[in-house]
């Protein structure tokens, strides 16, 4: 209840930041309003932000659950976050909470799925919705075996109908923005025409965005790995697929590593999804709302962030989660910087341990720069 007198109090004092955003996970808007020059500059984030996808992090299989996720929100305001691929039959017949629950803080969020069944891919979506997710992906990129047997994933590129179906009847169901993340093409059928023809027929069943992995993919022989790294990108075909459908948004995804990179796409597309970059390096993340969004607060401090983590990861040990889980995440964080290949392996080696607990990960972290105070944020959990 704190949080929404709070959340009310900052709407009256600054209703263009809140409407602006539907979400606003954390109040520091509220705590540390941008000053009435930042706020009147033409290069701030209001301004900047058009898109809701100008800076994306990709959905990862195994990688981008919700732990990450909490943590990557610590280290960027703007970054729009992904689920890991859920399957419907996931939904429809397992463990939903298991699935679909997520921290507050993980907003703004969206929800990838994997199917082909329309009215099943329609059932999920209004779950996602109703579980109070921001979007609603559809999986058109995925070329691995496990999700080719279920019918899709990559294998989807071949049925430009069928996705177009499953679109028109998510739409219909839910309000929250209902987008396709796809690649170039599949095996022999690679031709820019075929791409085109398949975003004509999204499009025109009304998909809110296309995400479009700049490459190819290759359903039998190359295993997924190989699939983010054999395929040639193409960049070129993403900006002249704008270019034919200028009223679709479109974000670009694949081989982009670093800021510079994505930056260079942005006065041409809608946005830029990076993945695999985040993750094995997520401080990347630091500059993202300075550089992207033109937010005028101050860089984030990784050990500020590792300490607004403390409670979370004793929040979710208290609920069964093994530290091991959560750590995994967070090796790279101190990546580049004095300590930290003692803080990657005093974590890898010890945190399987029986009795390993949070005073491991304070053990662990390299000593804090002379100039930096690092407080534990016992409220981190309510931003």
């Amino acid at each position: 209840m704190a949080i929404a007198y709070q959340a009310l109090a900052c709407q009256a004092n600054y209703p263009e930041f809140i409407l602006s955003q539907r979400y606003f996970f954390n109040m520091d808007i509220c705590n540390n309003p941008p000053s009435p020059a930042a706020m009147s500059n033409k290069k701030n984030f209001l301004s900047i932000n058009t898109s809701l996808w100008r800076f994306c992090a990709a959905p990862m299989l195994d990688w981008s659950d919700r732990h990450a996720r909490f943590f990557q929100r610590l280290i960027s305001r703007h970054v729009r976050l992904y689920s890991e691929m859920v399957t419907t039959g996931a939904l429809l017949h397992g463990d939903r909470a298991r699935h679909l629950d997520f921290h507050p803080a993980e907003h703004p969020l969206a929800l990838q799925l994997g199917g082909s069944d329309p009215a099943q891919m329609a059932a999920c979506a209004r779950m996602g919705e109703d579980w109070g997710y921001d979007e609603i992906n559809i999986n058109v990129g995925c070329p691995s075996d496990r999700v080719q047997n279920g019918r899709f994933g990559a294998c989807l590129m071949a049925e430009p109908d069928l996705v177009a179906a499953c679109v028109a009847a998510m739409k219909a169901v839910v309000r929250v923005p209902v987008t396709v993340k796809t690649r170039l093409g599949i095996d022999n059928r690679d031709s820019y025409e075929e791409l085109r023809a398949f975003t004509a027929a999204v499009a025109a069943a009304g998909a809110d965005a296309l995400i479009v992995h700049a490459r190819k993919a290759w359903l039998k022989g190359l295993s997924p790995k190989e699939n983010r790294e054999v395929p040639p990108l193409r960049p070129e075909w993403v900006l002249r697929l704008k270019a034919d459908f200028p009223t679709l948004p479109m974000v670009i995804n694949g081989g982009i590593l670093d800021l510079d990179q994505a930056r260079g796409f942005l006065d041409r597309l809608e946005g830029v999804m990076i993945g695999r970059g985040i993750y094995q390096n997520p401080w990347l993340l630091a500059r993202v709302d300075r550089d992207l969004f033109g937010d005028p607060r101050p860089l984030p401090d990784r050990h500020q962030v590792l300490a607004e983590l403390i409670p979370y990861l004793e929040a979710r040990m208290a609920a069964g989660v093994p530290l091991q889980a959560m750590t995994r995440h967070i090796l790279d964080l101190f990546q580049g910087q004095p300590g930290a290949k003692r803080w990657r392996r005093t974590l890898s080696e010890n945190v399987h341990r029986p009795g390993a607990g949070i005073d491991l990960v304070w053990r662990a972290m390299p000593p804090p720069p002379a100039e930096t105070s690092v407080i534990t944020n016992l409220g981190a959990l309510d931003r």
